[in-house]
């Protein structure tokens, strides 16, 4: 850890804040956890890095962001990013592996938190069918609200020194989907997803396809047929909640707007129907971002835009014998940033929900 900001009263040493520092600071993703991080009380924000935009004013990329705007962003190299207490890789896919090696030299104590894909994947089989390189290492995962056959995901990020942050959608599919697995109530073969997805999601790449003209007034498909890298992510979390052979048909849709992911899952019931909205509110009971919502009231992706939350609804349809679970959350904070910052916190022992809110801004 780096010692600038501590300092000794009578032999104790006291911190201040910790330093942290952004790779990808330009990017979607780096913008919200800047976001984040620059109203959170334990943080000071250091090194700010981007590749194509290096030299330039963070102001030119995330004008929101007013007390960094005359920021001048570096480039992203292990150099500047070591001497930090915390370091958030915010690159794309297959990117993060590569620099997170150099950082095991130059900074073995720092905790690293991956918002990229790169290290949430437990086999190395699964990372090679859907990204197509070498595996990269799996780091702990970064989802307190996981069901892992112990508890929760939370306990196994307290004291965490690499972390990987899920896929937007995965946490989203994975909100709906786990307490009817963990409790026996609905066929883990038998799970389509089918998810209306923010724009923002797929990177701020200029791609055609995503410019306004093409995207206002239109909703698409894309990654059809089992072929989104997200898929084996949603397995292992099933997994994991308890699921013995997953089979999920996950279609996500692009429509026109700029964040929140709407996921409609369904799944076969196991046998009789029976306390199926009580296994849902007793996983989420206790959490502070993860709300099952009264009965008949639906999520809306406006409801939890900007803030930390997911909001979680469950139904059945008796005459399709069929669970019907649906997740709202913003695809840029509880799908990337928010959930970084809550592992963050856990990690450091830091309480889980300060600098977090579920206040949405609609």
């Amino acid at each position: 850890m780096s010692s600038w900001n501590k300092y000794s009263v009578c032999g104790i040493v006291i911190r201040m804040s910790y330093r942290v520092a952004v790779a990808g600071a330009t990017g979607y993703a780096g913008g919200e956890v800047l976001r984040l991080l620059s109203a959170h009380p334990e943080f000071e924000i250091g090194a700010l890095t981007a590749k194509a935009s290096a030299g330039t004013p963070l102001g030119e990329h995330h004008p929101h962001l007013r007390p960094l705007a005359d920021r001048v962003v570096a480039e992203t190299t292990a150099e500047a990013l070591a001497g930090h207490d915390v370091i958030c890789l915010a690159l794309p896919h297959g990117a993060s592996g590569d620099i997170a090696a150099e950082l095991e030299v130059l900074a073995p104590d720092a905790v690293l938190v991956d918002l990229g894909a790169d290290h949430r994947l437990e086999s190395a089989a699964a990372w090679e069918q859907y990204y197509g390189s070498a595996h990269p290492g799996t780091w702990t995962y970064g989802m307190p609200e996981l069901l892992n056959g112990q508890g929760k995901q939370r306990g196994e990020l307290i004291g965490a020194k690499r972390i990987a942050v899920p896929g937007c959608n995965v946490t989203a599919v994975t909100f709906a989907l786990q307490p009817g697995i963990a409790a026996g109530l609905i066929e883990p073969a038998d799970l389509v997803a089918v998810l209306a997805n923010g724009v923002s999601g797929a990177g701020k790449s200029l791609k055609p396809h995503l410019l306004a003209a093409e995207i206002l007034g239109s909703a698409s498909p894309y990654a059809v047929g089992g072929v989104h890298r997200h898929i084996p992510e949603i397995e292992q979390n099933l997994g994991k909640a308890g699921a013995g052979e997953v089979r999920i048909s996950f279609t996500p849709t692009l429509v026109p707007m700029s964040r929140g992911i709407l996921a409609t899952c369904t799944a076969r019931l196991s046998g009789a129907a029976r306390d199926v909205r009580g296994a849902w509110e007793e996983v989420y009971a206790d959490e502070p971002f993860v709300e099952v919502l009264p009965p008949g009231q639906w999520p809306a992706t406006a409801a939890v835009l900007g803030a930390n939350t997911a909001l979680v609804q469950v139904a059945v349809d008796e005459r399709a014998g069929r669970v019907v679970a649906i997740t709202a959350l913003d695809n840029l904070v509880k799908g990337t940033a928010g959930a970084a910052v809550q592992s963050i916190n856990l990690a450091l022992g830091i309480p889980e929900a300060t600098g977090l809110t579920t206040m949405g801004v609609k």
